[in-house]
């Protein structure tokens, strides 16, 4: 690795200077500010670059005939054929706003090209919550399982994530997952998020990317809030259920460089249990930014989120068949918790000069959680039954800062740009505990309790090296990680510490055949980090579990309006310790393959009709069991998800949505199944001068199905043996609801 860099920066040092350029200013013709984001193509050499905080951009390799692109999301393409005129002269470009397209975005040669595909699937059809914005990606399913106030289960790429353990999400450079969690690790709870701050997604499958650490295994999301809003919004909703949602984004400051809003969001619904879930959600955000459209931009956030509910938990379906319960009763319906947020963050950008920046963020969140379940029953404890605690006061600080710069090579068609990046973060957990209870109230015996010190201290770097047609992108990550953990039951002071390093390298091969067409070839090594509790029980043994993946594929777009892509890909997982929330118990879980093809198409139909799909096939199975014992737990081999959306129909606009998931096994020897399912949901809306009024259907066709399943041993009270069988959270049936809102 050194070897190459070296090579490369001495190519950096004997530039030439002799080639053509193409520099500028790209402003917005709405308001004549400059634009920031925009990509600036060449369609004859294949290069591109961005506009910087200010506008600017420079391209080089230009030569009198090329045709440059300068396309952005929400703007009308602008097209320029290069004269004597343009070449080393400063030039200005006006771009006009325009509704989301397919036609708005390019190949390139970048790593994560789907991402901007997959915007448009964001812009034409938004998302109605949080968690939501999880199921733009292709192939991520999600499913709730406790009321709706506790994290959603994901599946991606053959895994059971559980509530994050295997996809790396943030928002704004913070970190979403919680390490060495009271309920699992990895927990992701997006509530805090309100979804239409929500300005654009960026994710990667894979574990390919050098700036992307913890958890980084099947994937990551990246969401990125809006730094400003156009107009003030004020949204409310009521619906079945007792469900109400009200939400506002509201101008605070608009002044020429400096900008600041705030948006609130309250959700009050009983839920489609037979036992209310009382449900309420709280959430408020503010942010304000500053951009002096010449080499700077910073942006401060504060948020605060808190939610309450009850819940029906999981039930068995022996219960439902015998007509113990119905499909939304329940065994034991003082399951519920509470949680709450509160988060500062902070990001700067500094161009240093026009090839170089620094981008820093960094954040500080207040975190509280509180669990009660009821998964057995009445199997440990045939008379207080099973019900338990988890509960956890969380602090997270961290930092990160990158350098980047960009170099222009000797030979007109190479282009190199370097990253380096440092930052740390550090968790400070009091108190996280498992505990037997009784109806919320009496503490019957306390089975975990302690206080978690883990910190992630961690370095990258990463190049991307064009040459012709060939994009080369080495990279590598440090990670440092320190584990202490303090035992609070211990009569005798217990306190533990481990440490680990971890080095994970990157490479990444693309051909760029033409501005249609790419082929991929991504490389890499990733990990998630272990429970603390489990790090120092095992005295430091796979404290930091490694996954090898691999991805060859190709996107391309045989014309403006398609866009096809198309994967095939493996994973390997190394052996692993569990920490089991729901038990306070470790398990191994062993070595894993998957194997997958992933399948998408996304179609602008018409300027007011779009189209998009995505299949994906995954063969999932633990490498150290025997054949038909191999099975991983509710890991899918066959989703899919999609749509038709439409807008500006006169007056008119929504949309039409599936997700499908096949039945899929429960445990290792496939004997239980948990059932798959197809359900299709609807929105229309209908636009009177700055008023739109709508209607939101979930499950359109009304369809029975379970959201999540796990094979679990239960026994109901009074029965003389326990019974493993699947036990399930029915999904909600036709749930409609009624929406009105107005912008000024």
């Amino acid at each position: 690795m050194k070897k190459y860099i070296i090579f490369f920066v001495l190519l950096a040092v004997v530039s030439s200077v002799n080639a053509h350029e193409l520099n500028g200013i790209v402003t917005s013709e709405e308001n004549s500010k400059p634009i920031q984001g925009v990509g600036v193509y060449n369609k004859n050499t294949g290069s591109y670059t961005y506009t910087n905080v200010s506008g600017y951009f420079k391209i080089t390799d230009v030569s009198v005939g090329d045709v440059i692109y300068f396309n952005q999301l929400g703007y009308e393409n602008y097209e320029l054929t290069v004269n004597e005129s343009h070449l080393d002269n400063s030039i200005e470009i006006t771009m006009k706003i325009s509704s989301a397209s397919l036609d708005q975005v390019l190949i390139v040669s970048k790593v994560n090209v789907l991402s901007n595909f997959v915007n448009v699937d964001l812009k034409t059809s938004p998302v109605k919550s949080s968690q939501e914005i999880l199921r733009k990606i292709p192939g991520l399913i999600i499913g709730q399982h406790a009321g709706g106030g506790k994290a959603e289960q994901i599946f991606l790429r053959g895994f059971d994530i559980d509530h994050g353990t295997d996809i790396a999400i943030g928002v704004d450079g913070m970190p979403v997952n919680m390490v060495s969690h009271a309920h699992g690790q990895g927990y992701a709870d997006m509530h805090f998020i309100i979804p239409e701050t929500i300005d654009y997604l960026d994710f990667g499958k894979g574990s390919y990317y050098a700036d992307k650490g913890n958890f980084n295994t099947a994937g990551y999301v990246d969401i990125q809030t809006k730094k400003t809003i156009d107009d003030n919004v004020i949204s409310v909703e009521a619906g079945q259920f007792n469900t109400v949602r009200a939400m506002s984004m509201l101008k605070i400051l608009d002044g020429k460089n400096s900008n600041a809003y705030v948006a609130s969001e309250m959700n009050l619904t009983d839920g489609v249990f037979e036992s209310p879930q009382n449900f309420n959600r709280l959430n408020i955000m503010g942010r304000y930014n500053y951009n002096n459209f010449k080499d700077q931009e910073f942006s401060l956030s504060l948020s605060h989120f808190q939610s309450k509910w009850d819940a029906s938990g999981q039930i068995p379906q022996r219960a439902v068949d015998q007509g113990l319960i119905g499909r939304f009763g329940a065994i034991d319906d003082t399951e519920g918790g509470n949680t709450s947020r509160t988060n500062i963050w902070l990001n700067h950008v500094k161009h240093l000069d026009e090839y170089s920046s620094i981008e820093s963020s960094a954040y500080i969140t207040q975190y509280d959680f509180e669990l009660f379940s009821n998964f057995t029953f009445f199997l440990e404890d045939p008379v207080n039954a099973d019900q338990i605690r988890q509960y956890e006061d969380r602090t997270i600080i961290g930092a990160k800062s990158v350098y980047q710069k960009s170099f222009r090579l000797n030979n007109e068609n190479q282009q190199l740009k370097y990253r380096i990046g440092i930052g740390f973060r550090y968790d400070d957990v009091n108190d996280v505990q498992l505990s037997r209870t009784k109806n919320r109230k009496e503490l019957l015996e306390r089975l975990a309790f302690g206080n978690v010190d883990e910190l992630n201290a961690f370095s990258f770097a990463d190049l991307n090296y064009k040459v012709d047609k060939w994009t080369f992108n080495p990279g590598i990550r440090l990670d440092y990680f320190t584990f202490d953990y303090e035992d609070l039951l211990s009569e005798t002071y217990d306190s533990k510490s481990e440490n680990k390093v971890l080095l994970s390298p990157k490479l990444n091969f693309i051909y760029a055949a033409s501005a249609q067409t790419q082929f991929f070839l991504k490389t890499g090594l990733g990990y998630h980090s272990n429970d603390t509790r489990v790090v120092t029980a095992q005295n430091g043994e796979q404290i930091l579990p490694t996954a090898f993946s691999t991805d060859l594929g190709t996107v391309l777009k045989p014309t403006s309006r398609l866009a096809i892509n198309a994967s095939l890909w493996s994973l390997f997982l190394q052996q692993e310790f569990v920490y089991v929330g729901d038990a306070a118990i470790v398990e191994p879980s062993g070595k894993t393959a998957r194997y997958g093809v992933d399948f998408g198409l996304r179609y602008q139909i018409a300027d007011w009709l779009y189209f998009n799909t995505d299949i994906n096939y995954t063969y999932a199975r633990s490498t150290e069991a025997p054949n038909g014992q191999d099975y991983i737990p509710l890991a899918p081999d066959v989703t899919s998800a999609g749509g038709f959306s439409f807008r500006d129909l006169g007056k008119f606009s929504g949309g039409l949505t599936y997700r499908y998931i096949k039945d899929r096994p429960a445990n290792e020897d496939n004997s239980i199944v948990a059932e798959g399912y197809f359900i299709t949901d609807f929105n229309i809306n209908y636009n009177y001068n700055n008023w739109t009024f709508g209607v939101i259907i979930e499950n359109l066709f009304n369809s029975e199905w379970n959201e999540t399943q796990f094979a679990t041993e239960s026994r109901l009270f009074n029965e003389a043996n326990s019974v493993e069988e699947i036990h399930f959270t029915p999904g909600a049936p036709f749930f409609l609801r009624g929406k009105v809102s107005v912008r000024f």
